[in-house]
């Protein structure tokens, strides 16, 4: 007798309540993809006058990071979700705050009102949910990136390698946008010679050592073991995250006029965009 197709035997080895949550994982990360969008939509058609900040602004930061995990809760269970978020969230905060206090390890800078509220006057409120998003959807661009290459032995370096370059490269996007474009924070003068937008080149090293350590952390919880009863999807949210982020900074260095930071956008998400898609067809 022919044995039950594989998508037949896997759904019947999945629970009821399991199939049940399954769904209810789907809907929420839906609802807040869904959410996410219309609110980008408005940060673009808000055009902010600089140093202005509002609620899309903050909105965008906490439906990013409900969508991000809504997504990774597909593939992981919650509780190593959570692990993971607390921990980067953490750390990167605590990154920044020393920053702010000891110039160590991005270079002198200071917070502006136009960030929001702070912590003990040494973090800005949206930075931890920054890490946990930055870091979240780049480790997911590298798996795409990686894909074809992810039964090596050497994967787990190459994507923690790869994840932090994404990180670094995600700062060089980020920094226009957050200093000329909308003054969230201002970099004070170094005796580094060249700078990118103000930031010197310091901070996109910290940000990288920061990332490894984040990631020494929390590889463990978001290593998905093989299970022959779960079907291997490809995620893409990461890349759309990545692909709209571009997009946003983009936008805001044109509005500005930074030509060069426009560049590096659309240079950078086409590229990627490339890789993680070729990376994913494989």
């Amino acid at each position: 007798m022919d044995s039950p197709p594989l998508s037949r035997r896997i759904r019947s080895e999945i629970s009821p309540s399991e199939r049940l949550l399954n769904q209810v994982r789907q809907t929420i990360s839906g609802l807040a993809g869904l959410c996410f969008l219309c609110v980008l939509g408005i940060q673009f058609l808000w055009s902010p006058r600089p140093g202005r900040t509002g609620w899309p602004e903050a909105l965008l930061v906490l439906l990013t990071v409900l969508a991000t995990l809504g997504a990774l809760s597909r593939s992981l269970p919650v509780q190593k979700i959570l692990f993971a978020t607390i921990v980067t969230g953490l750390l990167g905060g605590l990154a920044h705050g020393l920053g702010a206090t000891t110039a160590f390890p991005f270079g002198p800078f200071i917070y502006s009102e136009a960030i929001g509220p702070q912590y003990f006057q040494t973090l800005a409120w949206p930075l931890p949910l920054l890490w946990i998003i930055v870091i979240l959807n780049s480790r997911g661009v590298a798996k795409l990136i990686l894909r074809p290459w992810r039964k090596l032995r050497n994967y787990g370096y190459w994507l923690i390698g790869l994840t932090a370059m994404l990180v670094a490269v995600f700062d060089l996007a980020l920094e226009p946008f957050a200093t000329r474009g909308n003054h969230y924070w201002l970099w004070l003068p170094t005796k580094f010679p060249y700078t990118w937008y103000g930031a010197p080149l310091v901070n996109f090293l910290g940000w990288l050592l920061t990332t490894l350590l984040i990631l020494a952390f929390t590889t463990p919880a978001l290593t998905q073991k093989p299970a022959r009863t779960r079907k291997n999807r490809t995620d893409y949210h990461p890349l759309i995250v990545w692909l709209l982020a571009c997009l946003l900074f983009a936008t805001s260095a044109a509005q500005n006029q930074l030509w060069v930071a426009v560049g590096l956008d659309v240079f950078s998400g086409i590229a990627i965009a490339i890789l993680a898609l070729r990376g994913a067809c494989w």
